[in-house]
């Protein structure tokens, strides 16, 4: 069943907000803990969203590749970026990894690239 990743993206979003109001101290620490992480550094932030695709592909985490796409694109990424990365993880992953590339993560990818434009 083709899954519809805006509302993936908007499911991931608001359970975490809803999260955020019983378990304030660790959802804030996870946040804090992604800030310190996709800080620019040596790597900037389109860089490390390209690794989480990937690795979000890899993990075949469903919301990971949404929410990641989503922000690969709006760091700047290119539709060919996002892919290229996602095809290394199918390097590791193989053919599961192959099935989340062509199924949701080209569908995240079609359905906010436009967002971005």
């Amino acid at each position: 069943m083709k899954k519809n990743p805006r509302e993936l993206l908007n499911a991931f979003m608001g359970g975490l907000q809803d999260v955020g109001q019983t378990n304030g101290e660790q959802v804030n620490a996870f946040m804090n803990l992604l800030g310190a992480a996709y800080k620019p550094g040596k790597l900037d932030t389109k860089a490390k969203e390209l690794i989480s695709v990937a690795i979000g592909v890899y993990n075949r985490c469903e919301y990971c590749i949404v929410f990641h796409a989503y922000k690969a694109l709006e760091a700047g990424a290119t539709r060919e970026e996002i892919m290229e990365a996602a095809m290394v993880s199918v390097a590791f992953g193989g053919g599961p990894a192959m099935a989340y590339s062509a199924t949701l993560l080209k569908d995240s990818i079609d359905e906010f690239e436009k967002d971005f434009k």
